[in-house]
């Protein structure tokens, strides 16, 4: 059964998330503030982090950034009571894989919650594959990706961009295509939430960025021969 760490410095938060999730069959873990939920992360058994962004001594962009520095790629959704777009650019842009703004509907959370673990969990139908273009290994049986040997930092989220991109290779695919199948139907996103995976899955294929093609008004492709 998944365990889902719950991240805010508001107790009465934190219970609302733990009777919904429960209900929905998780278990739960729960943390006061970002360094508590940087402990816990390290004791291992932790499938998904629900992460606040205003909380003192540390706060959740500061634990989301310290959590990927620790290459500690465990999913997380971000709350915050924000709904600028640059917060919701910093938590994708520092490795976040979703966002939810406050006041929130707890039905929308449990479904995000659902939608980000059946992208990250480890499935024993699935038709694992090895993809080899040039120097880019793709491995979908370990979850990893490597260039020129090297492994990639890459995000839950952009290994599910890159995989979705890889098996339409050759095919222009709209920012809206997407975000339908990489964050699901039910994903309430923004054409600059795609730009923005892109951006950051380019810089971590280094000397492999150009496979991934900008196509002018249209959106991205994956292209096994561009260089």
């Amino acid at each position: 059964m998944p365990n889902i760490l719950i991240v805010d410095d508001e107790p009465r938060i934190r219970d609302l998330i733990r009777e919904h999730l429960q209900f929905a069959g998780f278990t739960c873990t729960e943390a006061g503030d970002g360094g508590e939920a940087l402990s816990l992360l390290a004791q291992g058994g932790i499938d998904l982090v629900i992460l606040d962004i205003m909380m003192p001594f540390m706060d959740g962009m500061t634990c989301l950034r310290e959590m990927r520095t620790r290459r500690i790629m465990t999913p997380v959704i971000m709350l915050t009571a924000r709904s600028e777009e640059y917060d919701k650019l910093a938590g994708l842009e520092n490795g976040a894989d979703d966002y939810v703004v406050k006041p929130f509907s707890p039905r929308e959370l449990v479904a995000r919650v659902k939608a980000v673990l059946g992208r990250t969990m480890p499935r024993t139908d699935r038709d694992d594959t090895l993809y080899t273009f040039g120097e880019l290994t793709i491995d979908t049986a370990s979850h990893s990706v490597r260039v020129s040997g090297q492994e990639a930092p890459l995000t839950p989220k952009e290994f599910d961009l890159l995989v979705f991109l890889v098996n339409n290779k050759g095919i222009a695919l709209s920012r809206e295509k997407i975000l339908q199948k990489v964050w699901n139907y039910d994903y309430y996103g923004e054409d600059r939430t795609v730009d923005t995976h892109i951006k950051m899955l380019r810089s971590h294929l280094g000397v492999c960025r150009n496979l991934i093609v900008t196509v002018w008004g249209i959106g991205y492709k994956f292209d096994p021969d561009a260089r």
